[in-house]
């Protein structure tokens, strides 16, 4: 059997006959009607907010902070348990990422921890530019309480919903909660276009103005009129056009990797030691990546037995998210803790599943992973 990978690309719909179309209509510049097309059709998703089309989500993420008018100097907080890009966007804007540490309930930023440390920084006069709440792993986090923690000190709230395309809390869809959010479309999300990403916004101004950046910051004039330095960020027709189609099975996408994780749920059910990730209260998570932990003092088994034992079947897993604050990188940056993110990265493990994986190669995954459990 070939490989099985994480999270590969699922091209079994109409991605040909899109991407084909785009080619013959001669718009390969980064713009033109797919482009267009795209951003209406994201907007579908995040509650008729505007919708920016942009060369990545880390892009995404910079712009966001810029106009969110975080400044060279500022601190922004974000969440500890996520990809590089979250905090590598907050220093490209020039401002020190402050690390903030996971809750149990769903591994996402910790809503006590986030009020008790903007308290304390209220009090020392020393407020945060921004927050950056991440929903991992295809799941929101609980925006409920993030909106008026961040309102309350007038932050404004940057929603990175890179890897949560499609999923809801408390019925309202991811992207549809920070003053700006985004989405990333890179080739192991739900939908990719190859490359690329989406902003999010209620606010028109804040869209024209990404738009406006994402473009070389060019004026409205007949020759190359630049009075501020901008980007080159904008996602291309091509690359929309294949985003477009990947987005026409988005539902069928997010039942199947959620029918992977109830089996794995199955599989699994009953051994000492194993937990999956939780699905937090009044969230519809995608289970982008189903993740487990593994406590070896329960389960008679490490995290790394499990994850080089599939390796040796070539079966691609990996360890959840390395925490920022563990970063090399990130070492000296300030970082508010609980201990939950340590013991996730120590434990956790996240499993193959794509939407292309067939049943053939799911049961193939499950049986080794059960052997291994069992000391085979």
């Amino acid at each position: 059997m070939s490989r099985i990978f994480l999270s590969a690309p699922d091209l079994r719909g109409r991605e040909i006959e899109y991407v084909t179309a785009a080619l013959e209509s001669g718009w390969l510049a980064p713009a033109g009607p797919d482009l267009a097309a795209l951003e209406t059709e994201i907007s579908a998703w995040a509650e008729g907010r505007h919708a920016v089309g942009l060369s990545s989500g880390t892009a995404a993420l910079h712009l966001a902070l810029l106009v969110s008018r975080v400044q060279p100097g500022d601190e922004v907080m974000c969440s500890t348990l996520t990809f590089a890009a979250t905090a590598n966007a907050i220093v490209q804007a020039g401002a020190a990422p402050v690390l903030v540490d996971s809750d149990d309930a769903s591994w996402n930023l910790d809503p006590d921890l986030l009020a008790q440390e903007l308290k304390r920084r209220a009090d020392l006069g020393l407020l945060p530019a921004a927050v950056v709440a991440v929903d991992l792993y295809g799941q929101c986090c609980d925006y409920e309480r993030l909106v008026p923690i961040c309102a309350e000190y007038d932050i404004p709230l940057i929603e990175d919903a890179a890897e949560a395309l499609g999923a809801t809390f408390a019925g309202r869809p991811a992207g549809s909660f920070g003053d700006v959010a985004i989405f990333s479309f890179n080739g192991n999300k739900i939908i990719t276009a190859s490359g690329g990403g989406m902003l999010v916004t209620p606010d028109e101004a804040v869209a024209d103005r990404v738009r406006y950046l994402s473009t070389q910051a060019r004026q409205p004039a007949a020759h190359y009129e630049h009075t501020e330095v901008g980007f080159n960020y904008r996602l291309s027709n091509i690359l929309a056009a294949l985003g477009r189609a990947q987005l026409k099975d988005l539902d069928a996408r997010i039942e199947r990797r959620r029918e992977f994780n109830r089996r794995y749920r199955e599989a699994l059910e009953g051994r000492p030691g194993v937990d999956f990730m939780p699905q937090a209260d009044r969230c519809h998570s995608t289970f982008w990546l189903t993740c487990l932990t593994i406590d070896p003092a329960e389960a008679g088994v490490d995290r790394e037995t499990i994850r080089l034992g599939l390796e040796e079947h070539d079966i691609e897993s990996r360890p959840v998210w390395k925490p920022m604050h563990r970063q090399p990188v990130f070492a000296d940056a300030d970082a508010v803790l609980n201990g939950v993110s340590d013991r996730l990265f120590d434990e956790g493990l996240c499993l193959p599943s794509g939407s292309s994986m067939t049943d053939e190669q799911f049961a193939f995954v499950t049986d080794h992973l059960v052997r291994l459990f069992d000391g085979g």
